[in-house]
């Protein structure tokens, strides 16, 4: 199961990491995004969360990646830790906000 969370900061993202390793989730399978590559990088690192990688997204979409635009990039990575296109997309919205986006999802 894929779950999908909106939270304003690092701290409240600390919080539902938290809860989701209660739930089960496990650090390798939750992620965060931030419209801005080095805030996620930093909230990641902080967090000890991982990127999304080409384990998630396949070799081809992740030198795909390197060609495209932020926008792409990040629903390309949303979509391959389990969203669907259009929670990618609406997802990437709220990032505009300056909100983190965390996804977490069941090892395939």
């Amino acid at each position: 199961m894929t779950v999908k969370l909106t939270v304003e900061n690092a701290v409240q993202a600390k919080q539902e990491i938290e809860r989701l390793e209660t739930q089960g989730y496990h650090k390798d399978h939750i992620h965060i995004f931030a419209h801005s590559k080095e805030r996620a990088d930093d909230v990641n690192d902080a967090l000890d969360t991982s990127d999304v990688g080409m384990k998630e997204m396949g070799f081809l979409q992740s030198m795909k990646n390197m060609f495209t635009s932020r926008g792409d990039e990040l629903r390309a990575k949303m979509s391959g830790a389990g969203l669907t296109t259009q929670e990618a997309e609406a997802a990437e919205r709220e990032l505009d906000e300056g909100k983190l986006v965390i996804v977490a999802h069941d090892p395939k």
